[in-house]
């Protein structure tokens, strides 16, 4: 489950995992940061998710293509040891700001 909280005043949108962050999930998340400009900032909190797989790993990718790669802004956040394990294996510390 995905649910957004974005605010004006500092142009964030923060996309809320809940669960299983998983290929059911796609279709949510890619409209979630799709509407979205480019020039925004990204906060993707993952302190509720307790499964990841490659397709969530991929849909992060996808997420920071959106936001211009190495010049958007993408934050990974509140990740529990099973999730920030997966980031890690993935080598997402040197494409997100992890925290």
């Amino acid at each position: 489950m995905i649910v957004e909280q974005f605010d004006d005043k500092t142009n964030t949108l923060v996309l809320v995992v809940k669960g299983r962050f998983d290929y059911s999930c796609q279709q949510a998340f890619r409209e979630s940061f799709l509407k979205r400009s480019k020039q925004c900032r990204f906060v993707v909190d993952l302190s509720q998710v307790n499964y990841i797989d490659s397709s969530a790993l991929g849909m992060l990718l996808l997420l920071r293509d959106h936001a211009g790669g190495n010049k958007g802004e993408v934050v990974l956040t509140g990740a529990r040891d099973f999730v920030e394990n997966a980031l890690r294996m993935a080598r997402f510390e040197r494409l997100f700001t992890l925290g």
